[in-house]
């Protein structure tokens, strides 16, 4: 997964005056880009690199699997250990929280916010990707009629990308005539980019519980995205996730459901935190 040596490379054609200039950005990667934070493997990567790692595996037909952690994860994993097969399983481990990238540069790593990097952070780029290429792309996940909102407009903004929704609402246990039903939808619609959007830590399992019954294509864990694309959640502005805050819109809009995520989870994270401090000490020593 990490090569050498890196070069860089503008990530597109020459942008015109209405659309944002991408920076340049390394095409390959480097060993001491993946970190292990708070006794987890992450890697440093900007979206542009996630989504250079997406367009080649779709050309080349390869399964692979993108995850991210963040905070909320960091909690789960510790938790629910059938949960750590879909981290050991993927190619490249996001950094989805601008408190853990400050963390992070506070221990010496290379870590930078551009490296903050969810669905909410590259949508716009994967989605004028998928149309200029004509993907098909599939959404497992969300409450029924929402995924088929989302595609509904989608396909409308895209309509040179196939979009299609399925309800994560069903018997996910392996075996289950439920569980049988969507992987055969999936089977049937044999997409290009299969997106799985059911909640920590269901999303996870249910990939690793079924990764060699998936298409070979990129499988991307990416929680409510097509809750946003819906209409059926708010998104919070960019800028308070580059400011780390992005989490207070959220616990506001939705209190009763995040409070115990945001307020209380953190708190059990303290003894791997203060373990990494003393090793990074111990490496400045």
């Amino acid at each position: 997964m990490y090569h050498a040596p890196s070069d860089f490379e503008p990530s597109g054609p020459a942008p015109d005056r209405r659309r944002r200039v991408r920076a340049p950005f390394r095409r390959t990667r480097r060993a001491e880009e993946r970190i292990t934070l708070l006794g987890e493997p992450i890697d440093l990567v900007r979206p542009e690199e996630v989504l250079l790692h997406v367009e080649r595996c779709v050309e080349g037909r390869v399964r692979t699997v993108v995850a991210n952690h963040n905070l909320h994860s960091l909690y789960l994993i510790r938790r629910t250990p059938r949960m750590r097969r879909l981290y050991e399983a993927a190619d490249v481990i996001e950094l989805d929280s601008t408190p853990l990238i400050h963390f992070a540069r506070l221990l010496g790593h290379p870590a930078r916010p551009q490296h903050r990097c969810t669905y909410l952070d590259w949508r716009d780029h994967f989605w004028s990707l998928a149309d200029r290429k004509g993907w098909r792309v599939l959404y497992v996940g969300g409450a029924d009629g929402v995924a088929e909102e989302a595609a509904r407009r989608l396909t409308a903004r895209y309509p040179r990308a196939t979009v299609k929704g399925l309800s994560g609402y069903f018997d996910a246990t392996a075996g289950s005539s439920g569980n049988a039903a969507v992987l055969a939808a999936v089977g049937d619609f044999a997409p290009d980019v299969l997106f799985v959007g059911m909640g920590m830590p269901r999303q996870e399992l249910w990939i690793a519980d079924n990764l060699e019954a998936l298409p070979t294509v990129p499988i991307l864990p990416v929680g409510a995205a097509f809750d946003y694309e819906a209409g059926a959640q708010k998104v919070a502005p960019r800028w308070m996730g580059r400011l780390g805050v992005e989490w207070l819109f959220r616990l506001f809009a939705d209190p009763r459901r995040l409070f115990v995520r945001y307020c209380v989870e953190p708190w059990f994270l303290i003894g791997p935190a203060l373990a990494d401090v003393r090793a990074a000490l111990k490496r400045r020593r």
